[in-house]
């Protein structure tokens, strides 16, 4: 990139600083929670690293981690993978927009940044079909599954992700069970224990239910997916 922004490039970055000026203000007088972060850190992360822990709007998640690495290093490609290729294009100008305005000096490279997080994380979600609802602060709690799925990853084993699953499971189908079945026994003239049988029954049937559709749904769309894309290599 040029020292000497172009004039449409002045126009861009400007514009861009203004907004984001302007959406820090308005959340101030509205009371919003300060988010702040402070990412140098991140540089000279390895993959990993990169990849961090935790969820896509956290700002220790691996969509800014991303984002703070394409910044730094002027690639955009570090972060396309995280959208689609139909909302490619607004990235790609939510990124020459936050570089331009990077130029202007420590501010506005804050304001950039922040508008280019925010800008990728809600692109994201969407494409996903999630609501963006701002971006999380880092450090929080996200229980044991969160972090062991991304340190599966970094071990190449993924027999503690099952473990926890499979006693989260067994946890939640003996409870339903144990209640169902604790209520089972009532006579046709009793009506409220009936009731009550019902009220257990009903969420002890569907969490088994829940549970074997995400189990055999996920497989069997991966089965599908593997016939379709072995057709079109034929």
């Amino acid at each position: 990139m040029n020292a000497i922004l172009t004039s449409k490039s002045w126009f861009q970055a400007l514009t861009v600083a203004a907004v984001v000026l302007a959406q820090q203000v308005v959340a101030s007088l509205l009371g919003a929670p300060d988010t702040g972060f402070d990412l140098a850190a991140g540089s000279g992360l390895g993959l990993l690293a990169a990849w961090g822990i935790g969820h896509c709007d956290g700002l220790d998640g691996p969509v800014i981690r991303l984002a703070v690495r394409a910044l730094d290093t002027g690639n955009v490609n570090h972060v396309l993978p995280w959208v689609t290729e139909h909302d490619e294009p607004e990235i790609r100008s939510a990124f020459d927009h936050a570089m331009a305005v990077r130029q202007l000096g420590p501010d506005a490279k804050a304001l950039a940044d922040r508008h280019f997080f925010e800008t990728l994380v809600r692109v994201h979600r969407a494409g996903e079909g999630a609501p963006f609802t701002g971006l999380a602060p880092g450090g929080r709690d996200l229980g044991p599954a969160v972090p062991a799925a991304d340190q599966a990853l970094e071990d190449g084993s993924i027999e503690r992700v099952i473990g926890l699953l499979t006693d989260a499971v067994g946890k939640g189908v003996r409870q339903r069970f144990h209640e169902a079945f604790a209520r089972r026994n009532f006579s046709p003239d009793e009506v409220t224990a009936g009731r009550e049988f019902v009220a257990a029954y009903v969420p002890y049937v569907h969490y088994v239910e829940r549970l074997w559709q995400d189990a055999a749904g996920a497989a069997q769309h991966h089965h599908s997916a593997a016939e379709e894309g072995a057709g079109h290599a034929h």
